[in-house]
């Protein structure tokens, strides 16, 4: 029976997948503070939502008071751990991942607090790797690992059939070093990390077994990957992965991701992905099972996520924006809030202005005059949210938003978009 309430908590949120000595660090964790790790490669410039687990599950124990180091790994990411796949990843340039370096490391310090007693911690594997040399590696690194234990990793051992490179097969070492060198120099106690980087874990455990004195202790926790009911990957959606970078998925793209979720993963993501209390989540869930077409969980969900990622002024105006366009009252939104929310909607460029008629003809909403005409007799079109029934009604930048965009919806739910250049 676990006596650590942290543990307990992710315990009861489903984040506790395996643990080298949960006992022992139930007891840890019980009577001290610690420092932990997390690591993340720089493979891209941004962090996907895909990533956000390990991270938040390190801001949990910095909540609780711990110390959390966030290792990007500017060595390791040059490397590439093996991945199931049977091709190799392709190898970056250090100058491409010293930039993708510098982007999570900004990402990165929105997450944690690093004012704090308990401030976070953030190093790059680079700087103690980058200095060592092949003959030093080998004698006092290589030396320590068992190929046939390297070969047994669940990783390594799904390559063997389709062959693995030695440049990914030592990814596991220098995953090792990391863990080892942080134990040296910063007092890492705990490394966490998905259920997929558990034969790294162990690696760097029994590194430090015989790289440090008799006694050294530490512990490794991994948390499950991220799977959705329908057995899609989780993070990706039909225009690709929802990032953190907010140049590349706006709030209200992140807004809608979450908003969409399934009813049958909507509490388990609540739970993997907010900072509620279990009292909250319960009381939240109770509401969800009574009226699951109020969608409260959903709608919670998608606050914190993007609330926490971005701040509460870009969580309003993405619900600003799906309000919006949910009731078709698009009228009070501004030019870059109809940039956003009209992303993805068909959009074509007018240089002059034109009837409402041969309008509905350019942005195909309509495939004929006649047709044109009729959509708008029946009361079928909404010019930037109001009802537009005049056939001589001139689509022109003066009565666009902004100046810029011209909203048109057919029916209820088709929209286009026109962009006055």
């Amino acid at each position: 029976m676990m006596k650590n309430e942290l543990l307990k908590d992710l315990q009861w949120r489903g984040l506790l997948n395996d643990c080298t000595d949960l006992e022992n660090l139930d007891a840890v964790l019980e009577s001290d503070k610690i420092s932990l790790y997390c690591g993340v490669d720089p493979t891209g410039d941004s962090l996907h939502v895909g990533h956000l687990l390990p991270q938040l599950v390190l801001r949990r124990f910095q909540n609780a008071g711990h110390k959390p180091i966030i290792l990007v790994g500017g060595a390791t990411g040059s490397i590439g751990d093996p991945s199931g796949k049977k091709q190799e990843r392709q190898l970056q340039t250090l100058d491409v991942i010293a930039h993708n370096v510098a982007c999570l490391k900004g990402q990165l310090e929105k997450i944690f607090d690093f004012n704090a007693e308990n401030g976070a911690v953030m190093v790059n594997n680079y700087d103690w790797t980058s200095s060592l040399n092949v003959l030093d590696f080998l004698r006092d690194i290589g030396k320590n690992f068992n190929v046939n234990q390297m070969l047994a990793k669940d990783i390594v051992a799904s390559r063997l059939d389709t062959g693995i490179s030695f440049t990914e097969f030592s990814y596991q070492i220098l995953q090792a070093l990391d863990f080892n060198h942080l134990y040296e120099n910063l007092n890492c106690k705990l490394q966490i990390g998905g259920s997929d980087q558990w034969g790294n874990i162990v690696a760097g455990l029994e590194l430090i077994r015989k790289k440090q004195d008799e006694g050294a202790k530490a512990f490794g926790l991994t948390i499950p990957l991220v799977t959705k009911a329908d057995g899609t990957k989780f993070g990706k959606t039909e225009s690709g992965a929802v990032w953190l970078d907010a140049e590349k998925t706006s709030p209200y793209e992140m807004f809608q991701f979450f908003i969409n979720t399934a009813d049958t993963d909507a509490i388990k993501f609540l739970k993997y992905f907010t900072f509620l209390s279990k009292v909250e989540i319960e009381a939240i869930e109770e509401a969800f099972t009574a009226a699951p077409h109020e969608r409260a969980a959903q709608k919670a969900l998608a606050k914190e996520v993007v609330t926490f990622v971005h701040g509460e002024a870009a969580y309003e105006q993405a619900l600003r924006i799906s309000e919006a366009l949910f009731s078709g009252s698009i009228e009070n939104l501004s030019s870059e809030e109809i940039e956003v929310g009209f992303k993805d909607v068909p959009s074509t460029e007018l240089t002059d202005e034109l009837n409402l008629v041969d309008a509905l003809i350019a942005i195909k909403a309509a495939s004929s005059k006649r047709e044109s005409r009729e959509f708008i007799s029946n009361n079928s079109i909404s010019i930037n949210g109001a009802k537009v029934a005049d056939l001589e009604f001139l689509v022109s930048k003066t009565n666009a938003i902004g100046g810029k965009f011209t909203v048109v919806r057919r029916g209820k739910k088709k929209y286009f978009l026109i962009k006055h250049i």
